[in-house]
């Protein structure tokens, strides 16, 4: 069974093409025009062991916003629909992740219902040229697309680039035992019979 996703969404903001692999070996193709954004995207597709591919055409000569909203809906989907039905996953996933001097818990549950708790520090609102005030705004598109519940909190840290990547890494380790496949569960891991 192969669980991939091949997502287009173009919108008169930006044209997104996503290509994911859930059982991949973390080879990742990135560029959306935001090159920090790009960088976190390759953290998340890196240590969830994905095979992430990602192309985004937008109007970052108004700002980034639309592109990293729209290539986020995009990820999100894609992981939405290479998870299939979800028959024979575990489901639950959480890591905690140190970077430096920031210490950051993100725990996921693949659940088909879409909720984000997000508790960080407050920190510059720029790195380089990237608005940091999209950083929750990431994780709201992806949970709604994806239809996950998703807590990231940072525990400890100040430097903003450091707060940024350890959250990727966080949720990418999360991630990657979420949808790993066990041998011990049979069918879809929920009482209900769907996730």
């Amino acid at each position: 069974m192969k669980r991939t996703a091949r997502v287009e969404r173009t919108t008169k903001e930006s044209s997104v093409l996503v290509e994911l692999d859930l059982d991949g070996s973390g080879d990742i193709s990135v560029d959306t025009g935001v090159p920090f954004f790009d960088h976190m995207l390759s953290q998340l597709g890196k240590h969830s062991g994905f095979n992430l591919k990602v192309k985004t055409t937008g109007d970052v000569d108004v700002d980034s916003h639309h592109t990293v909203e729209d290539t986020s809906l995009a990820f999100g989907q894609a992981l939405r629909e290479a998870l299939g039905d979800k028959a024979g996953i575990r489901r639950f996933g959480d890591a905690m992740v140190p970077l430096d001097e920031v210490l950051v818990q993100a725990a996921v549950d693949l659940s088909g219902r879409p909720y984000l708790v997000h508790r960080q520090p407050e920190i510059v609102e720029l790195i380089g040229t990237f608005d940091t005030t999209l950083g929750k705004h990431i994780w709201e598109s992806i949970v709604a697309e994806a239809r996950i519940a998703l807590h990231i909190r940072v525990l400890e840290g100040r430097n903003a680039h450091h707060v940024f990547e350890a959250q990727f890494k966080a949720v990418a380790r999360a991630l990657r035992d979420a949808v790993a496949l066990d041998d011990r569960v049979s069918g879809i891991p929920s009482t209900k019979g769907s996730l």
